[in-house]
């Protein structure tokens, strides 16, 4: 059984800084490309950065210059590096990828359970 978890959430005041972490667990094969995605109240998800397995990176123009997304491949780890928050990066964060558990299957989705990420002072 594959999972997602993530950790690295909580308060922050603006301009400060926080990390995510998601790790992928369980009988995998390969790992496509990692997302982050984000959700606030009453609002739909939307991407935030991804990032290949090779490396290649792309980002939301909200948060360009301030997220780096990182994958470590021997953990099975991505990563979401986020400085000068704003009180609209609040949200939860989910992370996002596609992971094939076998060769001779089809790759399936999956996502973590999400981590609250509040901006504020």
């Amino acid at each position: 059984q594959v999972q997602l978890v993530e950790t690295g959430g909580g308060l922050v005041q603006p301009g400060g800084s926080l990390r995510l972490s998601c790790a992928a667990s369980g009988s995998i094969y390969r790992i496509y490309a990692m997302n982050w995605y984000r959700q606030a109240p009453g609002k739909q998800r939307e991407l935030v950065a991804t990032v290949t397995s090779g490396g290649t990176t792309n980002y939301a123009d909200s948060v360009k210059g301030r997220f780096t997304i990182s994958r470590d491949n021997a953990k099975n780890t991505v990563y979401l590096q986020m400085n000068s928050l704003k009180p609209e990066d609040t949200a939860v964060y989910y992370c996002n990828t596609k992971i094939r558990v076998r060769p001779w299957l089809y790759e399936n989705t999956y996502w973590g359970q999400g981590t609250q990420v509040t901006v504020s002072s």
